[in-house]
């Protein structure tokens, strides 16, 4: 079993270590002469590690132009006309990794996908779904759904994405050779992108996912979209199954919101009420599980820490050690280019 637990002083320290063990992964594997292939996450959790591991690709420590990068999920139904007008909408997680980094890099990456999410029409998945009740199945016991599409289903659209959305994006994964590192991040209930809680994991490795009504009102609470008709219904995940196919899986957490559902990973068998629990099976059958989190959300961690490791975990407590790089020390970073800062 190869689990460990790093806790890390605060958000600037867990962003430096998640990098530097990042950048250390990729060079080794650049050493073979070989592609690197990189799994990204978005949201605020992150951000510190992307400047960091900008930084590290400028400053030459490796070539970024040998590295291809697959992100875990992208929204469907954002405002837009086409595909390119919603991948490019300031609430696209597009959008966000050209920000918060590949717009700070002085030299790109080989190739970057995201899933595609952007190329659904929303009204007409709608349409397609409520006219054709027997080409799917809702699974999931929480309020975000996964929608199962039957590979035979009698609607043209339906089977498109399924086949062309999100099948074709898991066989591209494949076909690199698999990611080498995967960078997630944990939801306050333990989900990893939009795999909420509850959603099966068996066959469900890349989903369309019907957002709660929770998830989109908070959406506009928080600014990114100013009305509810204007935030998306639908998202493109990967699921929790395909997360962790990756050679290693980098789990960031950090605040107190996620010291329980972190705890509750590391102590608990698989289950999909909590998706990161995916991590047990994935560490025992061979995988590389490092969990970087602050010292904040390892409270829970570290009232438990002999249970913990009894479960077969190494816990490594670094949150005495100061951080060398502070994220805001990188406020000078910018792209000659685009200007783009995170």
């Amino acid at each position: 079993m190869s689990l460990k637990v790093i806790v890390t002083r605060d958000f600037d320290h867990m962003s430096e270590v998640a990098a530097r063990l990042l950048v250390q992964d990729i060079r080794a594997r650049l050493a073979q002469k070989r592609p690197y292939v990189a799994g990204f996450a978005t949201g605020n959790t992150p951000t510190g590690l992307y400047k960091h591991l900008a930084k590290s690709a400028n400053s030459g420590e490796f070539d970024p132009s040998s590295v291809v990068s697959f992100n875990l999920d992208e929204y469907v139904g954002l405002p837009g006309e086409n595909p390119q007008q919603r991948a490019l909408h300031p609430q696209s997680y597009s959008f966000f990794m050209i920000q918060e980094l590949f717009g700070l890099l002085q030299n790109k990456l080989m190739e970057t996908n995201v899933p595609w999410g952007t190329m659904v029409d929303q009204a007409r998945l709608a349409a397609k779904l409520e006219a054709n009740p027997q080409d799917w199945t809702m699974q999931g016991s929480s309020a975000g759904q996964a929608i199962v599409i039957n590979p035979f289903a009698q609607s043209e659209y339906l089977r498109w994405i399924r086949d062309e959305v999100l099948m074709a994006y898991e066989q591209k994964i494949q076909r690199t050779g698999g990611i080498d590192l995967h960078v997630v991040g944990v939801g306050q209930k333990g989900h990893v992108g939009f795999h909420e809680a509850g959603i099966p994991f068996d066959h469900n490795t890349m989903l369309l996912v019907k957002l709660d009504q929770n998830t989109i009102a908070n959406a506009v609470k928080d600014g990114h979209f100013a009305r509810e008709e204007d935030s998306p219904l639908y998202a493109v995940s990967m699921g929790a199954s395909l997360i962790y196919r990756a050679r290693t899986v980098l789990l960031l957490a950090n605040g107190s919101r996620k010291a329980e559902v972190v705890a509750q990973s590391l102590l608990h068998d698989v289950d999909c009420s909590i998706p990161i629990t995916y991590g047990q099976p994935y560490a025992k059958q061979g995988g590389n599980l490092i969990y970087v989190l602050d010292k904040v959300a390892a409270a829970r961690v570290m009232e438990h820490v002999d249970e913990i490791r009894r479960r077969g975990a190494e816990i490594e407590d670094l949150s005495a050690q100061a951080a060398t790089i502070r994220v805001q020390d990188l406020a000078f970073f910018r792209h000659p280019d685009t200007g783009l800062m995170g």
